[in-house]
């Protein structure tokens, strides 16, 4: 299973800016992150990280250098800004507001699951 495309868009800034948080770190290392966070389920492309990582650099809650490590090649790292810490934390409280209505939906009056019912048997 793979998660939507919607979902993956909806998700992707909280994702980056809660990985930035972390510490600074480039490209290949945040891909690498996200699918190891979701158990290989999100699966990025470089073409969906760069667009959003230099739209947050715009935005100012990213900043980027470039850096050598000896025997590798340069690489362009990126770090949370004061800014961006600030959106993180607006993120979460939006993400906690869905997550805990879908959890209301879906475990229904008392906190217990519901029963799968097929879409069809629903008035």
């Amino acid at each position: 299973m793979r998660v939507t495309k919607d979902l993956v868009a909806a998700s992707a800034t909280p994702m980056v800016l809660g990985i930035l948080s972390e510490g600074e770190s480039y490209g290949y290392a945040i891909l690498r992150r996200i699918n190891e966070l979701s158990g290989g389920e999100l699966d990025w492309t470089e073409g969906l990280l760069y667009p959003l990582l230099h739209r947050l650099e715009r935005l100012g809650h990213v900043e980027s250098s470039w850096q050598s490590v000896k025997g590798e090649r340069r690489r362009k790292y990126y770090r949370i800004t004061d800014s961006g810490l600030a959106e993180l934390a607006e993120q979460r409280r939006q993400w906690n507001t869905v997550v805990d209505a879908l959890k209301q939906v879906w475990l229904g009056p008392g906190g217990g699951t519901l029963s799968a019912l097929p879409l069809e048997g629903r008035a």
